[in-house]
């Protein structure tokens, strides 16, 4: 497999992204990474929601949906701050009485920086669907640990050209805390599932061994135990052919007792809880098809056309 150079890569991110625009199935927003979506798209997210649905449904999980922010007190607690600062987005707002006001509105009128007028806040924007459930888990499970459905917008702060890498996304994902072979079968067992699921289809895919995007040199260190250890597995869909690594449309992911230690969560006969979840990347999956199957969903087959309701 060759390696193109980095304008080589950005050309085809630009390519498949102006296709997408000029078929009507993503709006262009002046910043990097942000795109709105047409009804077209969104009938394909609602269609994948439903197959991912009806992949779980005989395992019956707990179904809760969150909205994209997330208490700073919790965001503490996940870790996420020493592992990824430069993904992390903030809520910050005005607090100021008239007098800050008229400074601000001055300095906005000169062209000047206002931003020093805000203040944080105590929300953080949610990095992963996952994370606002660990909160609710805090406490004694029972014996069979707990399963949960979970989906909302994410934000992380990567501003590219890629439309597979946006910065405001959506995941689905499904998370159990338990002991750790409960946490360990149940991504085995929704791994499993998600392949099948994704070459029903018509999608070619790899599960490949993976790591998060740590920061800085200790990262690198969690980078290579995370990958060395087997906590994460990616399933990868080459959008841009076989000369690109792939993009990760899901992941299934082993944290063995983090999230339990940090929001103690404990099992029925009280040890540390180990989590595990598997989650969908739904639009990097929507890109997916559309790269597949061609930009007009009414010349998808008939057979993916009817597994996604279109």
């Amino acid at each position: 497999m060759t390696t193109p150079d980095q304008s080589s890569l950005l050309a085809l991110h630009q390519a498949f992204r102006d296709e997408l625009v000029d078929a009507g199935l993503v709006i262009l927003g002046s910043i990097p990474g942000s795109f709105g979506r047409s009804g077209e798209f969104e009938a394909i997210i609602d269609g994948l929601n439903s197959a991912i649905s009806r992949a779980a449904g005989d395992l019956a999980p707990e179904v809760l949906r969150f909205p994209p922010l997330f208490p700073r007190e919790a965001f503490e607690r996940t870790g996420y701050l020493e592992s990824f600062p430069n993904l992390t987005g903030e809520i910050s707002t005005f607090t100021g009485d008239d007098r800050n006001h008229a400074a601000l509105l001055a300095a906005r009128e000169d062209g000047a920086d206002w931003s020093h007028f805000l203040t944080p806040t105590d929300s953080m924007l949610v990095p992963a669907a996952c994370h606002s459930s660990y909160p609710i888990l805090t406490g004694q499970l029972p014996e069979s640990g707990r399963t949960l459905d979970v989906s909302g917008y994410c934000f992380r702060h990567e501003p590219a050209i890629d439309p597979a890498r946006m910065q405001a996304f959506r995941i689905r994902e499904f998370v159990h805390a338990g002991t750790p072979d409960q946490a360990v079968a149940h991504r085995s067992e929704f791994l499993s599932r998600s392949i099948s699921l994704v070459q029903d289809l018509g999608l070619e895919v790899e599960a490949v061994p993976a790591n998060d995007p740590f920061f800085g040199r200790a990262g690198r260190i969690l980078a290579r135990s995370q990958r060395g250890e087997s906590l994460k597995t990616e399933l990868v869909v080459r959008l841009y052919g076989d000369s690109h690594d792939g993009t990760a449309i899901a992941s299934g992911n082993y944290h063995r007792d983090h999230f339990g230690s940090h929001f103690d969560i404990r099992t029925a006969n009280g040890n540390v809880a180990h989590s595990a979840c598997v989650g969908f990347g739904l639009e990097r999956f929507a890109l997916a098809l559309l790269r597949t199957h061609g930009l007009q969903t009414s010349r998808w087959s008939q057979h993916v056309r009817a597994a996604l309701h279109l």
